[in-house]
Protein backbone atom coordinates (compact mmCIF):
# COMPACT_ATOMS: atom_id res chain seq x y z
CA UNK A 1 0.00 0.00 0.00
CA UNK A 2 1.33 3.66 -0.80
CA UNK A 3 0.31 6.59 -0.51
CA UNK A 4 0.31 9.70 -1.86
CA UNK A 5 -0.72 13.34 -0.71
CA UNK A 6 0.24 16.24 -3.57
CA UNK A 7 -1.44 19.58 -5.42
CA UNK A 8 -2.20 20.59 -8.27
CA UNK A 9 -4.39 22.53 -10.87
CA UNK A 10 -7.88 21.87 -12.35
CA UNK A 11 -10.50 24.69 -13.08
CA UNK A 12 -12.65 25.20 -16.01
CA UNK A 13 -10.66 23.82 -18.89
CA UNK A 14 -11.75 24.82 -22.21
CA UNK A 15 -11.05 22.34 -25.37
CA UNK A 16 -7.05 23.53 -26.11
CA UNK A 17 -6.39 25.46 -23.03
CA UNK A 18 -3.32 24.92 -21.76
CA UNK A 19 -2.23 25.32 -17.79
CA UNK A 20 0.56 25.87 -15.56
CA UNK A 21 0.85 24.76 -12.01
CA UNK A 22 -0.44 27.17 -9.54
CA UNK A 23 1.81 27.82 -6.40
CA UNK A 24 0.49 24.97 -3.61
CA UNK A 25 -2.39 26.90 -1.28
CA UNK A 26 -5.42 25.06 -0.27
CA UNK A 27 -7.76 28.40 0.24
CA UNK A 28 -9.05 27.87 3.83
CA UNK A 29 -8.72 24.14 3.96
CA UNK A 30 -5.03 23.63 5.32
CA UNK A 31 -6.30 21.61 8.16
CA UNK A 32 -8.91 19.94 6.34
CA UNK A 33 -8.56 16.36 6.59
CA UNK A 34 -7.62 14.89 2.57
CA UNK A 35 -9.99 13.33 0.27
CA UNK A 36 -8.79 9.65 -0.11
CA UNK A 37 -9.52 8.14 -3.28
CA UNK A 38 -8.64 4.03 -3.08
CA UNK A 39 -6.89 2.91 -6.05
CA UNK A 40 -7.33 -1.14 -7.17
CA UNK A 41 -3.84 -1.14 -8.99
CA UNK A 42 -2.52 -4.13 -10.81
CA UNK A 43 0.83 -4.34 -9.43
CA UNK A 44 1.33 -8.37 -10.15
CA UNK A 45 -0.76 -10.87 -12.24
CA UNK A 46 -1.19 -10.78 -15.62
CA UNK A 47 -2.29 -7.06 -15.74
CA UNK A 48 1.51 -5.96 -13.92
CA UNK A 49 2.24 -3.99 -16.90
CA UNK A 50 -0.66 -1.90 -17.17
CA UNK A 51 -0.54 -1.14 -13.75
CA UNK A 52 2.71 0.20 -13.33
CA UNK A 53 2.05 3.14 -15.75
CA UNK A 54 -1.84 3.46 -14.66
CA UNK A 55 0.04 3.80 -11.15
CA UNK A 56 2.26 6.38 -12.44
CA UNK A 57 -0.78 8.63 -14.12
CA UNK A 58 -2.29 8.56 -11.03
CA UNK A 59 0.52 10.00 -9.08
CA UNK A 60 1.10 12.51 -11.84
CA UNK A 61 -2.73 13.46 -12.06
CA UNK A 62 -3.45 13.66 -8.27
CA UNK A 63 -0.15 16.30 -8.38
CA UNK A 64 -1.55 18.11 -11.15
CA UNK A 65 -4.91 18.66 -9.07
CA UNK A 66 -3.43 19.07 -5.93
CA UNK A 67 -1.28 22.16 -7.30
CA UNK A 68 -4.36 23.99 -7.79
CA UNK A 69 -6.20 23.37 -4.73
CA UNK A 70 -7.29 19.99 -4.78
CA UNK A 71 -10.98 19.23 -4.63
CA UNK A 72 -13.40 21.41 -2.81
CA UNK A 73 -10.25 23.30 -1.31
CA UNK A 74 -9.49 19.79 0.08
CA UNK A 75 -5.95 17.97 -0.32
CA UNK A 76 -6.30 14.45 -2.15
CA UNK A 77 -4.70 11.25 -1.10
CA UNK A 78 -3.81 8.26 -3.32
CA UNK A 79 -4.44 4.94 -1.08
CA UNK A 80 -3.29 2.26 -3.70
CA UNK A 81 -3.49 -1.41 -3.18
CA UNK A 82 -2.80 -4.43 -5.32
CA UNK A 83 -5.44 -6.44 -6.47
CA UNK A 84 -3.08 -9.09 -8.23
CA UNK A 85 -5.13 -8.80 -11.16
CA UNK A 86 -7.23 -11.09 -9.48
CA UNK A 87 -11.15 -11.18 -9.34
CA UNK A 88 -11.60 -12.64 -5.70
CA UNK A 89 -8.24 -10.17 -4.59
CA UNK A 90 -10.30 -7.53 -6.14
CA UNK A 91 -12.91 -7.93 -4.03
CA UNK A 92 -10.83 -7.87 -0.88
CA UNK A 93 -9.19 -4.96 -1.66
CA UNK A 94 -12.13 -3.11 -2.18
CA UNK A 95 -13.26 -4.35 1.41
CA UNK A 96 -9.67 -3.01 2.74
CA UNK A 97 -9.90 0.30 0.99
CA UNK A 98 -13.30 0.83 2.56
CA UNK A 99 -12.99 -0.71 6.25
CA UNK A 100 -9.35 -0.37 6.69
CA UNK A 101 -8.54 3.15 4.74
CA UNK A 102 -11.77 4.96 4.76
CA UNK A 103 -11.45 6.02 1.16
CA UNK A 104 -13.94 8.03 -0.37
CA UNK A 105 -13.94 6.20 -3.67
CA UNK A 106 -12.43 3.77 -5.26
CA UNK A 107 -10.99 3.29 -9.13
CA UNK A 108 -8.53 2.42 -11.70
CA UNK A 109 -9.19 -1.39 -12.41
CA UNK A 110 -8.20 -2.70 -16.14
CA UNK A 111 -8.88 -6.92 -16.76
CA UNK A 112 -12.57 -6.69 -16.99
CA UNK A 113 -12.64 -10.10 -14.87
CA UNK A 114 -11.42 -7.93 -11.87
CA UNK A 115 -14.34 -5.26 -12.51
CA UNK A 116 -16.95 -7.66 -12.17
CA UNK A 117 -15.45 -9.59 -9.50
CA UNK A 118 -15.28 -6.71 -7.17
CA UNK A 119 -17.99 -4.55 -8.52
CA UNK A 120 -20.66 -6.66 -6.50
CA UNK A 121 -19.03 -5.67 -3.05
CA UNK A 122 -18.46 -1.73 -4.26
CA UNK A 123 -22.73 -2.21 -4.13
CA UNK A 124 -22.63 -3.84 -0.94
CA UNK A 125 -20.34 -1.22 0.66
CA UNK A 126 -22.30 1.93 -1.46
CA UNK A 127 -18.78 2.92 -2.31
CA UNK A 128 -18.35 4.73 -6.00
CA UNK A 129 -16.64 2.57 -8.21
CA UNK A 130 -14.74 3.65 -11.11
CA UNK A 131 -13.47 0.77 -13.42
CA UNK A 132 -10.53 2.33 -15.92
CA UNK A 133 -11.27 -0.98 -18.34
CA UNK A 134 -12.79 -1.83 -21.73
CA UNK A 135 -15.56 -4.36 -21.01
CA UNK A 136 -18.89 -3.78 -21.71
CA UNK A 137 -19.64 -4.88 -17.70
CA UNK A 138 -20.61 -1.40 -17.25
CA UNK A 139 -23.01 -0.33 -20.18
CA UNK A 140 -24.86 -3.74 -20.40
CA UNK A 141 -26.38 -3.65 -16.70
CA UNK A 142 -24.05 -6.16 -14.92
CA UNK A 143 -23.10 -4.09 -12.57
CA UNK A 144 -24.71 -1.93 -9.94
CA UNK A 145 -25.68 1.94 -9.85
CA UNK A 146 -22.38 2.63 -7.90
CA UNK A 147 -20.16 1.75 -10.86
CA UNK A 148 -19.38 4.05 -13.32
CA UNK A 149 -16.94 3.98 -16.28
CA UNK A 150 -16.37 7.95 -17.20
CA UNK A 151 -12.77 7.74 -18.32
CA UNK A 152 -12.82 5.27 -21.60
CA UNK A 153 -15.21 3.82 -24.14
CA UNK A 154 -16.24 0.03 -23.89
CA UNK A 155 -15.49 -2.32 -26.35
CA UNK A 156 -18.80 -2.61 -27.75
CA UNK A 157 -18.46 0.85 -28.92
CA UNK A 158 -15.10 0.95 -29.98
CA UNK A 159 -15.34 -2.31 -31.82
CA UNK A 160 -18.82 -1.12 -33.70
CA UNK A 161 -17.05 2.07 -34.91
CA UNK A 162 -14.62 0.69 -36.39
CA UNK A 163 -15.94 -2.36 -37.79
CA UNK A 164 -17.03 -0.35 -41.32
CA UNK A 165 -13.39 0.70 -41.67
CA UNK A 166 -11.91 -2.55 -41.49
CA UNK A 167 -14.81 -4.12 -44.24
CA UNK A 168 -14.10 -1.36 -46.36
CA UNK A 169 -10.38 -1.05 -46.61
CA UNK A 170 -9.03 -4.42 -45.21
CA UNK A 171 -11.32 -7.43 -46.08
CA UNK A 172 -14.67 -9.25 -45.07
CA UNK A 173 -14.03 -12.30 -43.95
CA UNK A 174 -12.70 -12.08 -40.72
CA UNK A 175 -10.56 -14.76 -38.47
CA UNK A 176 -10.45 -13.49 -34.59
CA UNK A 177 -8.20 -14.42 -32.42
CA UNK A 178 -8.91 -13.14 -28.56
CA UNK A 179 -8.76 -14.14 -24.94
CA UNK A 180 -10.59 -16.34 -23.53
CA UNK A 181 -12.11 -14.62 -20.48
CA UNK A 182 -14.58 -11.36 -20.28
CA UNK A 183 -13.10 -8.77 -22.34
CA UNK A 184 -12.20 -11.33 -25.17
CA UNK A 185 -15.81 -12.57 -24.96
CA UNK A 186 -16.99 -8.51 -25.80
CA UNK A 187 -14.29 -8.41 -28.62
CA UNK A 188 -16.16 -11.94 -30.05
CA UNK A 189 -19.47 -11.06 -29.82
CA UNK A 190 -19.74 -7.18 -30.49
CA UNK A 191 -17.08 -7.51 -33.73
CA UNK A 192 -19.13 -10.62 -34.40
CA UNK A 193 -22.57 -8.12 -35.11
CA UNK A 194 -20.60 -5.30 -36.33
CA UNK A 195 -19.00 -7.03 -39.03
CA UNK A 196 -21.85 -8.97 -40.10
CA UNK A 197 -24.04 -5.62 -40.25
CA UNK A 198 -21.14 -4.57 -42.68
CA UNK A 199 -22.00 -7.62 -44.85
CA UNK A 200 -18.64 -9.16 -43.57
CA UNK A 201 -18.42 -12.24 -41.97
CA UNK A 202 -16.61 -13.53 -38.76
CA UNK A 203 -15.03 -17.23 -40.08
CA UNK A 204 -13.69 -18.31 -37.07
CA UNK A 205 -13.09 -17.57 -33.63
CA UNK A 206 -10.14 -18.46 -32.00
CA UNK A 207 -10.15 -18.13 -27.99
CA UNK A 208 -6.91 -18.36 -25.59
CA UNK A 209 -6.49 -18.56 -21.92
CA UNK A 210 -4.77 -15.01 -21.23
CA UNK A 211 -2.03 -17.27 -19.04
CA UNK A 212 -0.43 -18.77 -22.63
CA UNK A 213 3.08 -19.02 -23.45
CA UNK A 214 3.27 -20.10 -26.84
CA UNK A 215 0.72 -19.51 -29.60
CA UNK A 216 2.22 -21.67 -32.38
CA UNK A 217 -0.45 -24.70 -32.14
CA UNK A 218 -3.14 -22.35 -32.20
CA UNK A 219 -2.36 -20.41 -35.63
CA UNK A 220 -3.17 -23.64 -37.83
CA UNK A 221 -6.97 -22.90 -36.88
CA UNK A 222 -6.97 -19.85 -38.79
CA UNK A 223 -8.67 -20.72 -42.19
CA UNK A 224 -6.99 -20.40 -45.85
CA UNK A 225 -9.50 -18.33 -47.01
CA UNK A 226 -9.00 -15.71 -44.19
CA UNK A 227 -8.87 -12.37 -45.23
CA UNK A 228 -8.37 -10.46 -42.56
CA UNK A 229 -6.73 -11.36 -38.85
CA UNK A 230 -8.01 -9.71 -35.93
CA UNK A 231 -6.00 -10.24 -33.17
CA UNK A 232 -6.23 -8.63 -29.43
CA UNK A 233 -4.22 -10.40 -26.83
CA UNK A 234 -3.36 -9.06 -23.44
CA UNK A 235 -1.01 -10.41 -20.44
CA UNK A 236 2.91 -10.90 -20.11
CA UNK A 237 3.31 -12.65 -23.36
CA UNK A 238 2.12 -10.44 -25.51
CA UNK A 239 5.05 -9.85 -27.51
CA UNK A 240 5.63 -13.85 -27.99
CA UNK A 241 2.34 -13.88 -29.80
CA UNK A 242 3.22 -11.56 -31.81
CA UNK A 243 6.54 -12.35 -33.09
CA UNK A 244 5.06 -16.27 -33.21
CA UNK A 245 2.31 -14.99 -35.90
CA UNK A 246 5.07 -13.48 -37.56
CA UNK A 247 7.17 -16.90 -37.43
CA UNK A 248 3.95 -18.87 -38.87
CA UNK A 249 2.97 -16.22 -41.44
CA UNK A 250 6.42 -14.93 -42.65
CA UNK A 251 7.17 -11.91 -44.30
CA UNK A 252 4.60 -10.95 -47.38
CA UNK A 253 2.74 -13.69 -46.39
CA UNK A 254 -1.14 -14.30 -45.09
CA UNK A 255 -3.78 -11.87 -44.73
CA UNK A 256 -4.25 -8.57 -43.85
CA UNK A 257 -3.38 -7.81 -39.99
CA UNK A 258 -5.75 -5.63 -37.20
CA UNK A 259 -5.10 -5.89 -34.03
CA UNK A 260 -6.05 -3.90 -30.90
CA UNK A 261 -2.41 -2.43 -29.77
CA UNK A 262 -3.49 -4.01 -26.34
CA UNK A 263 -1.59 -7.14 -28.08
CA UNK A 264 1.55 -4.54 -28.18
CA UNK A 265 1.21 -2.40 -25.25
CA UNK A 266 4.35 -1.70 -23.65
CA UNK A 267 6.32 -3.01 -26.73
CA UNK A 268 8.36 -1.51 -28.65
CA UNK A 269 7.37 -2.03 -32.40
CA UNK A 270 11.16 -1.78 -33.20
CA UNK A 271 11.70 -5.12 -31.00
CA UNK A 272 13.08 -7.72 -32.93
CA UNK A 273 11.00 -10.46 -34.82
CA UNK A 274 8.25 -7.72 -34.98
CA UNK A 275 8.94 -6.56 -38.51
CA UNK A 276 6.13 -8.39 -40.65
CA UNK A 277 4.05 -5.60 -38.71
CA UNK A 278 5.16 -3.32 -41.46
CA UNK A 279 1.83 -2.05 -42.75
CA UNK A 280 -0.56 -3.64 -40.62
CA UNK A 281 -3.16 -1.66 -38.59
CA UNK A 282 -4.54 -1.19 -34.84
CA UNK A 283 -6.59 -0.05 -33.28
CA UNK A 284 -5.32 2.88 -30.33
CA UNK A 285 -7.59 4.88 -28.22
CA UNK A 286 -4.61 7.26 -27.81
CA UNK A 287 -2.01 7.85 -30.27
CA UNK A 288 1.20 6.20 -28.69
CA UNK A 289 3.55 8.50 -31.02
CA UNK A 290 2.94 12.10 -31.08
CA UNK A 291 1.02 13.12 -34.19
CA UNK A 292 1.79 15.73 -35.92
CA UNK A 293 -1.32 17.74 -35.62
CA UNK A 294 -1.07 16.84 -32.12
CA UNK A 295 -3.38 19.34 -29.83
CA UNK A 296 -1.47 22.05 -27.87
CA UNK A 297 -2.17 19.92 -24.58
CA UNK A 298 -0.48 16.65 -25.92
CA UNK A 299 3.29 17.88 -25.14
CA UNK A 300 1.97 18.64 -21.55
CA UNK A 301 0.34 15.90 -20.75
CA UNK A 302 3.34 13.67 -21.72
CA UNK A 303 5.66 15.50 -19.53
CA UNK A 304 3.34 14.68 -16.89
CA UNK A 305 3.51 11.49 -17.85
CA UNK A 306 6.87 10.94 -18.04
CA UNK A 307 6.66 10.22 -21.74
CA UNK A 308 8.78 10.89 -24.87
CA UNK A 309 6.71 11.89 -27.92
CA UNK A 310 7.45 7.90 -29.34
CA UNK A 311 5.56 6.93 -26.05
CA UNK A 312 8.20 5.57 -23.93
CA UNK A 313 9.37 6.99 -20.41
CA UNK A 314 11.60 9.96 -20.44
CA UNK A 315 13.60 7.84 -17.85
CA UNK A 316 14.10 4.86 -19.89
CA UNK A 317 13.35 4.96 -24.04
CA UNK A 318 13.19 1.28 -23.54
CA UNK A 319 10.41 1.25 -20.92
CA UNK A 320 7.14 1.50 -23.52
CA UNK A 321 4.23 3.08 -21.89
CA UNK A 322 0.38 1.57 -22.32
CA UNK A 323 -0.38 4.67 -23.66
CA UNK A 324 -3.32 3.89 -25.56
CA UNK A 325 -5.16 3.03 -22.11
CA UNK A 326 -3.95 5.03 -19.02
CA UNK A 327 -4.81 8.51 -20.15
CA UNK A 328 -8.23 6.54 -18.78
CA UNK A 329 -6.75 7.15 -15.32
CA UNK A 330 -5.99 10.88 -16.08
CA UNK A 331 -9.30 11.26 -17.31
CA UNK A 332 -10.97 9.16 -14.90
CA UNK A 333 -9.54 11.69 -11.85
CA UNK A 334 -10.54 14.89 -13.86
CA UNK A 335 -14.81 13.34 -13.98
CA UNK A 336 -14.08 12.45 -9.97
CA UNK A 337 -12.94 15.69 -9.35
CA UNK A 338 -15.86 17.61 -11.49
CA UNK A 339 -18.25 15.24 -9.76
CA UNK A 340 -17.76 15.90 -6.17
CA UNK A 341 -17.26 19.99 -6.83
CA UNK A 342 -20.86 19.19 -8.11
CA UNK A 343 -21.97 17.66 -5.61
CA UNK A 344 -20.81 20.15 -2.72
CA UNK A 345 -18.75 16.76 -1.35
CA UNK A 346 -17.49 16.80 2.14
CA UNK A 347 -17.69 13.26 3.29
CA UNK A 348 -18.68 9.85 2.66
CA UNK A 349 -21.93 10.43 3.66
CA UNK A 350 -22.25 12.38 0.15
CA UNK A 351 -21.18 9.24 -2.09
CA UNK A 352 -24.81 9.03 -3.78
CA UNK A 353 -24.25 12.87 -4.19
CA UNK A 354 -21.23 12.35 -6.21
CA UNK A 355 -23.10 9.64 -8.27
CA UNK A 356 -25.34 11.35 -9.11
CA UNK A 357 -23.73 14.24 -10.16
CA UNK A 358 -21.40 12.04 -12.45
CA UNK A 359 -25.07 10.56 -13.53
CA UNK A 360 -26.40 14.46 -14.83
CA UNK A 361 -22.69 14.98 -16.83
CA UNK A 362 -23.31 14.98 -20.55
CA UNK A 363 -20.40 16.52 -22.42
CA UNK A 364 -16.47 16.49 -21.80
CA UNK A 365 -14.69 18.58 -23.36
CA UNK A 366 -11.43 18.07 -25.31
CA UNK A 367 -8.25 19.28 -23.15
CA UNK A 368 -5.78 18.76 -20.96
CA UNK A 369 -8.58 17.35 -18.54
CA UNK A 370 -9.75 15.20 -21.19
CA UNK A 371 -6.57 14.53 -23.24
CA UNK A 372 -7.77 12.13 -25.48
CA UNK A 373 -10.58 13.94 -26.70
CA UNK A 374 -13.97 14.89 -26.03
CA UNK A 375 -16.38 12.45 -25.17
CA UNK A 376 -20.10 12.01 -24.45
CA UNK A 377 -20.91 10.48 -20.77
CA UNK A 378 -24.42 8.74 -21.15
CA UNK A 379 -25.90 8.57 -17.35
CA UNK A 380 -28.28 6.12 -17.97
CA UNK A 381 -26.09 3.03 -19.04
CA UNK A 382 -22.72 4.86 -16.78
CA UNK A 383 -20.40 4.53 -19.72
CA UNK A 384 -18.63 7.30 -21.63
CA UNK A 385 -18.28 7.68 -25.74
CA UNK A 386 -15.44 8.66 -27.54
CA UNK A 387 -13.62 8.73 -30.89
CA UNK A 388 -11.17 6.25 -31.62
CA UNK A 389 -7.74 5.39 -33.79
CA UNK A 390 -6.66 3.49 -36.27
CA UNK A 391 -3.21 3.16 -37.03
CA UNK A 392 -0.93 1.73 -39.00
CA UNK A 393 2.89 0.62 -38.99
CA UNK A 394 4.98 2.50 -41.02
CA UNK A 395 8.89 3.07 -40.48
CA UNK A 396 8.12 1.11 -37.66
CA UNK A 397 6.03 3.70 -35.78
CA UNK A 398 2.44 4.24 -35.57
CA UNK A 399 0.67 6.45 -38.18
CA UNK A 400 -3.04 7.32 -37.47
CA UNK A 401 -5.05 6.74 -40.71
CA UNK A 402 -8.45 6.86 -39.07
CA UNK A 403 -10.42 8.43 -36.56
CA UNK A 404 -14.01 7.47 -35.78
CA UNK A 405 -16.53 10.10 -34.68
CA UNK A 406 -18.43 9.32 -31.51
CA UNK A 407 -21.49 8.66 -33.01
CA UNK A 408 -20.12 5.60 -34.87
CA UNK A 409 -19.70 3.62 -31.32
CA UNK A 410 -23.14 4.96 -30.22
CA UNK A 411 -25.44 1.68 -29.47
CA UNK A 412 -28.88 0.87 -27.89
CA UNK A 413 -28.95 1.60 -23.91
CA UNK A 414 -29.15 -2.06 -22.20
CA UNK A 415 -29.73 -0.36 -18.86
CA UNK A 416 -31.27 2.59 -16.64
CA UNK A 417 -29.22 2.78 -13.84
CA UNK A 418 -30.81 5.84 -12.80
CA UNK A 419 -34.16 3.56 -12.64
CA UNK A 420 -32.08 1.76 -9.75
CA UNK A 421 -31.99 2.05 -6.38
CA UNK A 422 -28.83 2.54 -4.34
Amino acid sequence: MTLLSRRTVLSGLAAGSALSLAPMRFASAQTAAPIKLGFQVHRTGIGAGYGRWYERVATAAAARMNGMGGINGRPVELVFEDDGTDPKRGAEVVDKLVSQHGVDLIFGSLFSHVVIGSAPRAGELKVPYLPCSEGYHVASGMLNRWCLQPGISDVRAQVSAMAPWVTQNLGKKVTMVFPDYAFGHDHRDYFTEAVAAQGGEVIAKIGIPPTETSFTRYFPQIPAETEVLYHVMVGPSVLTFVKELGEFYGAGNGPQIFGFIDSLEGVDLASPGLEFLEGSHFWEGHCRHKQPDAPAWEAEYRAAVGVDDNGASLADPKDVATYAHMFSVWETLSTIKKGMEAAGYQSTADRQKFVEAVEAMTTLEAGLDHVQGAKVFNGKTHQVFSTQFISKVEAGKLARVHTTSIEDGLYPDAVDYTAQSF
